[in-house]
């Protein structure tokens, strides 16, 4: 993700910030701008509830849009996201597309929810970068998949995480660390957090979208597999015996790639996703690495992969194994694992390149205010 700063003073603000640490302004993300700004109040009309101000963008030129805070910013502190104030929906269009909550009368579902919704704006914001979210609030039924966030009850069924026609389910206790280790190493994964899952069961939707219903099947086919075959038994005997044979990395992005053609697709668009978010990042910080054995960066060093319409993708690897081993070795000199714990083979990168070319074919990238970067 990019590094955004304060209209109002300039200094480095995160996407997740409601206001500026230096200058105190209110900040808000504007999903119509993809921006972090800096707002002030807004002239409110003589029927505006006083319980529901309007703000505007401070830097703005007139004529300014106004904009709400989300309903859950004002509930629960829970979200950062701007509504236009012609929107007749009290929620953002990311906290609109949670249609089931836990029971947020308990203080640790509160949290797990909160923590949730990050990862979800997140995902949000990468997959409106790439042209596949809709950036102006979107009517009840438009395009784009919807989340359930369920805890599991006493003696009741376990929540699976997962997607079906459209529906991305999340069982809350992934928020919880030390739960998610105990899966993390139950299930023999090198990698698991929620923006992971959330990005996973995202490749489910999207798959619908842009290989089932886009007359790819055939190509997709040729890369992955036949997705014809039976799912459920696919899954139980990788549970049972996990990847059949010892040479799975040279064909799937991770073991549970080697499931089923449709987990290899998920996983691999997931990690589309990493890779061309972290990349951004790295752009933002004009990161210019020199490693040796691996190709030269260009002399501007790491280039912001959603910058032009037909980002190169032998660019974006040739960019993105010196920036994860940076990244990895910096891990390594706090203590910690690490962050990007995988090797990608040519097998993996041709099935890369292939959700690459998919996305690029089937969008346009949205245009993106600047205005407040750091400089």
């Amino acid at each position: 993700m990019k590094i955004f700063s304060c209209d109002t003073c300039r200094h480095p603000v995160f996407f997740e910030n409601v206001q500026c640490l230096n200058c105190g302004s209110t900040l808000a993300f504007l999903p119509d701008q993809l921006n972090v700004a800096a707002l002030q109040a807004a002239p409110s009309p003589q029927d505006a509830s006083p319980s529901a101000p309007l703000w505007q963008r401070a830097s703005a030129p007139e004529p300014r849009r106004t904009y709400r805070m989300c309903l859950n910013h004002d509930l629960y502190q829970a979200c950062n996201f701007a509504v236009p104030a012609e929107d007749p929906n009290p929620l953002c269009i990311s906290c609109r597309q949670t249609r089931v909550l836990p029971d947020l009368s308990l203080q640790a579902n509160q949290h797990r929810w909160y923590l949730i919704e990050i990862a979800k704006r997140r995902l949000f914001y990468t997959l409106a970068r790439l042209g596949l979210a809709n950036t102006e609030n979107r009517a009840q039924g438009e395009q784009g998949p919807v989340f359930a966030f369920l805890a599991e009850q006493p003696g009741g069924p376990p929540v699976m995480t997962g997607h079906q026609d459209g529906l991305i389910t999340l069982n809350v206790a992934e928020a919880d660390d030390d739960e998610r280790a105990r899966r993390r190493v139950l299930l023999r994964e090198p990698y698991r957090t929620l923006l992971g899952h959330l990005r996973h069961e995202s490749g489910h939707y999207y798959w619908n979208q842009l290989i089932r219903d886009a007359g790819r099947l055939a190509a997709f086919r040729q890369i992955f597999g036949d997705e014809s075959v039976d799912y459920g038994q696919a899954l139980q005997q990788y549970y049972a015996s996990g990847p059949s044979g010892d040479d799975w990395q040279t064909a799937h992005v991770s073991s549970y790639a080697t499931a089923h053609p449709w987990e290899d697709w998920a996983e691999t668009w997931a990690h589309y996703l990493h890779m061309v978010d972290l990349l951004e990042t790295a752009a933002a910080f004009h990161a210019n690495l020199v490693v040796p054995g691996t190709a030269p960066m260009p002399r501007e060093g790491v280039s912001n992969p959603f910058d032009t319409p037909e980002t190169d993708f032998t660019q974006l690897v040739q960019q993105w194994v010196p920036v994860t081993l940076m990244l990895n070795s910096l891990n390594r000199s706090l203590g910690q694992n690490d962050a990007y714990p995988f090797a990608l083979s040519a097998g993996a990168l041709h099935k890369l390149r292939f959700v690459h070319d998919v996305i690029h074919d089937s969008t346009t990238r949205p245009s993106v205010d600047d205005a407040n970067d750091t400089p």
